[in-house]
């Protein structure tokens, strides 16, 4: 299909979203996934160590998974920007679906001792480096294909639909393989059924991936001879100051994320609901997500990006104290409410317009590389942090108390997102082919 008027058409664009979005599910789904392996069965499978020592150890695990991701951006935003958007993400993928089945493969402590462990390790830091390639390439590839769209925000909130369809696919798949067996053959075998099939959807990603085209401003930029020598060193040098104030509107973000999943699905058994009730709540808030996410992409293309962040971060703001005295009074459906507005709103609304703010902040010649730093970023300090310091207020302040700083907590990074968001200009209009 030709280009109409110099710039692809709806369907050409449409196909690099669909393209752009398939790691990003395997990343979402993995997410849930490996942390509800983690929390569940790492523990006894990988570690010869008391109860509660081997769960902190597979958690910490599954940590560096998040820790490593800056790295990830790095590399892989290097080979964007100097390469191209498409051939970061195939490879980035390939790097995915060989240690997502690695994880599943890996025997046991009982099996092979110290060595699990250790290729557990090795794993989780290979899936982590590829993680940290897929928002900000993925959102990079989609936004500048649709470069002179009226409709850019919506499709850069493809990369975002991945979040949502990610948790739904995780959610449903846990439920569903753990109603099929017993407790003892899910933990037995039945867990690595998940990296089985984030394996194969990688390969499916790949192939859908190879067969499509890079973005239009890329191969025009490309074409031109522009591409930096070290594109992903040089954005640190021309423009920290950018990276540090995009990330600090993600961490709210991630902080959020992580805080519901991680943490969250911990504290909701803490106080009185089952892990299937927790799942479920889960998964209600995952659909009504991916609704906001459609909204606020809309939104954003109609208004502009900053209103979209600033009433994500308000609205997280004023409600943080509350979500988790909802979460508290032990009620199913007061906490589906919570969840939906603290979690499916903030994170589903705001990030309709978030993969767009961030590859509009940055110019062609390293805006792989500054969108990923920028994100990547923000998940050690925001996500990766969040729901561990939430751990340890829970620890020393008890279920009743420990809501309330935890509150706060949340109310400190939404505000340096709102600080953020204000001083950032307004990206709408912005030109991405310079």
């Amino acid at each position: 299909m030709k280009e109409t008027n110099g710039h692809p058409t709806e369907q050409q664009i449409r196909k690099v979203a669909l393209a752009s979005i398939i790691g990003s599910v395997i990343e979402q789904y993995d997410f849930l996934v490996t942390g509800i392996m983690a929390a569940t069965v790492w523990g006894g499978v990988f570690f010869k160590l008391p109860g509660l020592a081997a769960i902190a150890a597979a958690i910490a695990v599954y940590g560096i998974g998040i820790i490593i991701r800056p790295l990830g951006a790095f590399i892989f935003g290097n080979i964007a920007d100097r390469l191209g958007r498409k051939d970061a993400m195939v490879y980035a993928l390939l790097l995915m679906g060989f240690s997502t089945l690695a994880i599943g493969l890996t025997p046991s402590y009982n099996s092979i001792g110290v060595i699990a462990p250790v290729l557990l390790i090795v794993f989780r830091l290979l899936q982590g480096i590829s993680f940290g390639a897929e928002f900000g390439t993925a959102a990079t590839w989609v936004v500048e294909q649709a470069a002179r769209s009226k409709r850019r925000a919506f499709w850069g909130a493809w990369v975002g639909f991945a979040i949502p369809i990610g948790l739904l696919l995780g959610f449903g798949s846990v439920i569903f393989v753990k109603s099929l067996m017993s407790p003892a053959a899910f933990l037995s075998w039945g867990w690595r059924i998940f990296f089985v099939i984030g394996f194969i959807v990688a390969i499916v990603g790949i192939v859908i991936r190879t067969r499509t085209m890079d973005s239009f401003v890329f191969e025009g930029f490309k074409s031109n001879s522009q591409t930096l020598q070290h594109p992903a060193r040089q954005v640190w040098r021309d423009m920290p100051l950018r990276i540090l104030r995009t990330s600090l509107v993600n961490a709210m973000f991630g902080g959020v994320f992580f805080l519901s999943f991680v943490f969250g699905t911990g504290y909701m058994k803490s106080v009185g609901f089952t892990g299937t009730q927790a799942e479920t709540i889960g998964l209600i808030a995952a659909a009504f997500m991916l609704v906001f996410m459609i909204i606020g992409s809309t939104l954003a293309d109609r208004i502009n990006r900053r209103t979209i962040l600033l009433i994500a971060a308000v609205v997280a703001f004023v409600f943080a104290i509350p979500y988790f005295y909802l979460l508290n009074t032990g009620n199913f459906m007061l906490a589906t409410i919570a969840e939906i507005i603290g979690f499916g709103f903030v994170f589903g609304f705001g990030y309709g317009a978030v993969p767009t703010f961030y590859t509009e902040s940055f110019p062609t010649k390293y805006r792989a590389s500054g969108a990923s730093a920028g994100y990547q970023v923000s998940q050690v300090y925001g996500g990766g942090l969040i729901p561990i310091i939430a751990g340890m207020l829970l620890h020393t302040y008890g279920i009743h108390r420990a809501y309330l700083y935890i509150g706060m907590l949340v109310m400190g990074y939404a505000a340096l997102a709102i600080f953020a968001i204000l001083a950032s200009p307004e990206t709408k209009g912005t030109s991405l082919e310079a």
